[in-house]
């Protein structure tokens, strides 16, 4: 049976047969000695994402010390669900994402990640606990941003809407630009794709465009 860690852009961890592209982490441990998830969801407000593999090192996934191993389909995945790049394996990816952050919110140099982490962590959950979303106009958000549109949640790529699911991108929607969505990739994210960064998408995207 598949552990319950895969991660979707709804920010819930799920159990599923489908492997990721990325691992990543909220800060610690959120698993029990069993291997099944405690009621935590998270340990403190550096959720990142990291390389499947890392200078040869091996972990025992979900183990007795450490962290909890996430998996994310792709990268425009693991920022809906509020995880920015590991510092450490995607040392080149977090330095350009950080640049990137402090163009789009005013800042100079480079963004910090503790300030970063910060701002995804009030982007995160609303006072309920639920997934923060906002509402937008399909055709005002750029390329990366996944969005809810009815019961499923999909990737915005070349002004369509690919249907997300743990395995891949299933289905293209051609949609009117001035569709309202709910937004789950956290706002200032938004506004980094909107100021240059790339996200990196599932091959399986690539077919439907």
């Amino acid at each position: 049976m598949p552990l319950q860690n895969r991660v979707t852009p709804e920010g819930e961890i799920i159990a599923t047969q489908a492997r990721g592209t990325l691992m990543g982490n909220r800060g610690g441990m959120i698993h029990r000695i069993d291997k099944t998830l405690s009621t935590k969801r998270w340990h403190s407000k550096q959720w990142i994402a990291c390389k499947l593999s890392y200078r040869g090192r091996w972990r025992e996934v979900m183990g007795p010390d450490g962290y909890t191993e996430l998996f994310f389909l792709d990268e425009a995945t693991a920022f809906a669900a509020g995880h920015r790049p590991c510092y450490e394996c995607r040392r080149r990816e977090a330095q350009h994402f950080a640049d990137v952050w402090a163009e789009a919110h005013g800042g100079g140099g480079r963004a910090k990640a503790g300030d970063i982490d910060a701002m995804l962590h009030a982007e995160r959950l609303t006072p309920e606990a639920a997934k923060r979303c906002f509402k937008s106009h399909v055709g005002a958000l750029p390329t990366g941003t996944q969005v809810r549109h009815g019961d499923f949640c999909y990737l915005v790529l070349a002004r369509r809407l690919l249907r997300w699911s743990p395995a891949g991108y299933t289905l293209a929607l051609d949609v009117p630009v001035d569709l309202v969505v709910d937004v789950l990739t956290p706002q200032s994210v938004v506004e980094v794709f909107r100021a240059g960064y790339d996200a990196d998408v599932h091959e399986s995207a690539l077919s439907l465009v």
